[in-house]
Formats: C-alpha cells, structure tokens, sequence
C-alpha cells in the first residue's frame, strides 16, 4: 500500500471528489481525518465505511476559512492518529454570476473558501510537519479554470489563479523541509454536485463535446492521481500543476 502509516487530512472530505480522496488514501493504507462542515451524518458515514474495510478515519468538523478552525483541525488529527504527513487542500465552493452583477459577499466568500482556506490550512499543516521533522505532502485541488477562463464565475478564477502562485511560491519556501506542494487540476468531474447540469440535456452533452475524450472525470480518476503525489514515489516532484481534464484545455488551445 502505497500510503502505509502515512495520516492526512483531506478537507471537504465528506462528499465528491473529497470523499473519493479520502476513501483512495484509506485504501492505500492512510489514516484519514475527513474534515467537513454542517451536518455530520455524511462524514460520519463515510468513517463508518472506511473502517469497515479495514482502515482507520475520523471525522472533524471545521470551516477551513476561520484560522482557529484550521488549528483545531489539525491539532485533533495530531491527537487522534499522532502525526500529520499529508494536507489535501479540497475544499471549495463557486457561485456564478456576471462580473457587473456579483455581490461583494459572493466574491469574498468564494476567496476565503477557495483561496484563504488553503493558505491557512497549509500554513499549520506545514507547521506540524516541521516540528516533526519529517517530510511533507501538501496537495491542492486546483482547478483548470487556474488558467482557463469561465465568464460569470470571476471569483473561482481568480481563487484559483492565486492558489497556482500560492503553490508554487510556498513550494520552494518549504523544500528545504522535505515538504513538497502540488495542484491537481480538474476539469468536469461527475459529482452529485453536476446532477442539475445532466438533467440539462442541451448543456450536457454541450459539455461533453468540449472534452476530446468524450466524457466527465470520475472523482476516483482524481483520487488517484492525489495519492501518487501523496506517495514515496512523488517525492521529487514539488511546485507543479498537474491537469487531469480528459484533453479540454488543450481542445481550447490553452495550457
């Protein structure tokens, strides 16, 4: 297994492509906290399978944009499984609406969930990391909208773009630590968050004729490029994007 004794903290681990995160890394041998925000049930739920087959999770409730939330976050998971060797930065939120027409609260809760949360949350993580003197993994779920543009939805781009330059800046900071950090960049991914859109027959099958390959992302394709980057095998490879959109970008003409 290729995270054997490894313990990470997934954030918005309790559904979606997180979910999917967390359930890859305990497969592969990590202890995970699934960190969530609201109604328990889910993540609770989703420890209960993951220590039905065997390995070993926790679930704490913490809002990654409150910097007392993020310590607590990562001072329960040292508690519980008594180190932190990964940091999945996964949580987000976006909300679309023209540029001349976004609320200002709009904006800056997007930037706190999608790019202050990530900053926080690698911040103590990185932290813990030192302090133990042992390397690192800090994995951001980025966006292909990092880089490509998306009318109506100015916020999530622009979160997203600072947190490539977050990345890479932090990235070379924290190398001397044997900390690495690295984005995943997903395109359409099939969560239960884009059953509205599949409802829409036109704008769906729109969608799909803008990936060459013909199809959405499984959130278990993005969970497994997120655990090689966790893994050993990794370890020489820090400050990179790594796009994983079945060809879109490049069918764009960017990246």
């Amino acid at each position: 297994m290729r995270l054997h004794d490894k313990v990470a903290i997934v954030t918005g681990g309790d559904s979606g492509i997180g979910k999917a995160i967390a359930t890859v890394m305990a497969q592969e041998g990590a202890r995970v906290a699934i960190d969530y925000v609201g109604d328990p049930a889910p993540a609770n739920a989703l420890v209960d399978e993951i220590e039905n087959f065997g390995g070993r999770a926790c679930a704490v409730q913490a809002d990654i944009s409150k910097p007392d939330d993020v310590s607590r976050l990562v001072s329960e998971t040292v508690k519980h499984f008594g180190k932190l060797d990964i940091l999945v930065n996964n949580a987000g939120v976006e909300e679309k609406y023209p540029f001349l027409e976004m609320p200002f609260e709009v904006y800056q809760k997007v930037i706190d969930i999608d790019l202050t949360g990530p900053w926080l949350c690698s911040q103590s993580a990185a932290k813990q990391m030192v302090r133990q003197k042992t390397p690192g993994r800090i994995i951001n779920i980025s966006s292909v909208h990092e880089e490509l543009t998306m009318p109506t939805n100015a916020p999530y781009c622009a979160a997203k773009g600072g947190l490539r330059m977050l990345m890479r800046t932090i990235a070379v900071e924290l190398a001397p630590h044997g900390i690495t950090v690295n984005n995943v960049c997903p395109g359409a991914v099939d969560t239960p968050m884009d059953e509205k859109l599949k409802q829409d027959k036109a704008q769906y099958e729109k969608l799909l004729k803008e990936i060459p390959l013909g199809r959405m992302a499984k959130p278990e394709e993005i969970a497994s490029l997120v655990c090689y980057l966790a893994s050993d095998e990794a370890a020489y490879i820090t400050g990179a994007s790594y796009v994983i959109d079945g060809g879109m970008t490049k069918k764009s003409g960017s990246l």
